[in-house]
């Protein structure tokens, strides 16, 4: 062996290495070849990974199909959102062949209507998992106006640089889902003394980045780096997919219905109105009437409903997606090489409880957690590799369970 035997990298010697591999006049040991390995992956992944390829497009009916292996039932939700998808790709795919002409797509962002615990978020996580272009998701709830305690709206950009990896580029190619967005709608028609910061005020911020303009982005976020140098970032091609309960907003659709329906055939067409699902006759006026002013709504022109879950939705929420919930305990239980069996009369039960709370497929999860701890806690210190959950055990555990504090959950 030669003294000079050693890694022209690190400058270990042969004896301090696993492996030595020998060059031209140099040599390598088997750790730093590990490393540059993972190094060119990176490089790689982040040169393709936003590459967006005709051949890979999935069609609207594809992209539907995929979401309906995670998410039960909202089959209008999905086709919006699919279509919204699939255009979208056509676009960035018409503007990247440099070609110019005369009719220019615009994007069409989208509103998602729907009550809590419908699906609206879940939605938008499962469509980012097959996507090629850069996807976040914002909470609406902590924006206000700019100079006000909270996060300025320029911060949503800020979030898709980062899941981007600062990669402009592919940042302004990218899909935006703002959820909560009625948590800034207008407190009142009455002006107030006070300024309504984290409302209106957060709204008409929000105008120049639905419609596509060039905003500077802070991008370590908003102002606790003062120091630090904006990012341009052009929103044209950026597509915005708002999400948001819109709690009471059923009165203003009814209102409606109920003043528009006059003449002979009123008594009739009340009739074909489904009381229990108001949400599929949303229109815009309802959103204005609600406190959305009308600048964002015209910025928003796909609106879509969830529907309200029903017994049977709520029934194969629990067993048939994916990563269904009962799916999900049985592998944990897995993992401590325990067979976790459930009746069926335990799943009925479950969901006879989730309608009770009326807190939508959360509510499930709610319940199985009060009705799991207990055996999650001490089963993987016993030594039974079996586990039964029997109605009598899921009554007995969730009657124990502090039912109040589940409910306001």
């Amino acid at each position: 062996m030669r003294n000079t035997d050693k890694c022209s990298f690190c400058g270990r010697d042969r004896k301090e290495t696993n492996l030595l591999v020998a060059g031209m006049n140099a040599f390598i040991c088997d750790l730093c070849a590990e490393q540059a390995n993972i190094i060119v992956r990176e490089e790689l992944k982040k040169k393709g990974e936003f590459k967006l390829n005709k051949s890979k497009l999935l069609k609207p009916q594809e992209i539907k199909t995929f979401l309906s292996q995670y998410v039960i039932g909202q089959d209008d939700a999905k086709k919006y959102l699919s279509v919204a998808v699939y255009n979208h790709y056509k676009r960035l795919l018409q503007n990247s062949n440099g070609k110019t002409n005369d009719v220019e797509i615009e994007k069409s962002n989208i509103l998602l209507v729907g009550e809590t615990g419908t699906g609206k978020t879940l939605l938008a996580r499962t469509i980012a998992r097959m996507l090629h272009v850069p996807f976040t998701i914002v909470d609406a709830t902590v924006l206000t106006e700019a100079g006000y305690v909270g996060e300025d709206v320029e911060s949503i950009l800020t979030r898709l640089l980062q899941a981007a990896d600062y990669n402009v580029e592919a940042a302004e190619k990218g899909i935006v889902f703002i959820d909560e967005i009625d948590k800034i709608a207008r407190k009142g028609d009455n002006p107030s003394i006070t300024r309504d910061v984290s409302g209106e005020g957060v709204q008409q911020a929000m105008l120049k980045l639905l419609e596509g303009s060039k905003v500077n982005v802070p991008p370590q976020g908003g102002r606790k780096h003062p120091e630090q140098k904006m990012i341009e970032v052009d929103t044209t091609n950026i597509l915005f997919i708002c999400g948001g309960a819109f709690e009471g907003i059923q009165r203003k659709i009814a209102q409606r219905l109920n003043t528009q329906i006059v003449g002979y055939g009123a008594s009739k067409q009340r009739d074909d109105i489904d009381r229990n699902n108001l949400l599929q006759y949303i229109a815009p006026q309802d959103l204005r009437a609600f406190g959305l002013i009308p600048e964002i709504i015209g910025r928003l022109p796909v609106i879509t409903f969830l529907n309200p879950l029903d017994r049977i939705t709520l029934r194969n929420i629990l067993t048939e997606p994916k990563n269904a919930i009962i799916k999900q305990y049985t592998k944990l239980f897995e993992l401590d090489n325990i067979k976790l069996k459930f009746d069926l009369d335990v799943l009925d039960y479950i969901v006879d409880k989730a309608l009770e709370f009326k807190l939508g497929a959360r509510g499930l999860r709610s319940i199985c957690e009060a009705i799991m701890i207990d055996a999650m806690f001490e089963l993987p210190s016993k030594p039974e590799k079996e586990m039964h959950i029997t109605l009598e055990y899921a009554t007995k555990k969730l009657e124990k369970a502090n039912l109040k504090r589940l409910k306001a959950a």
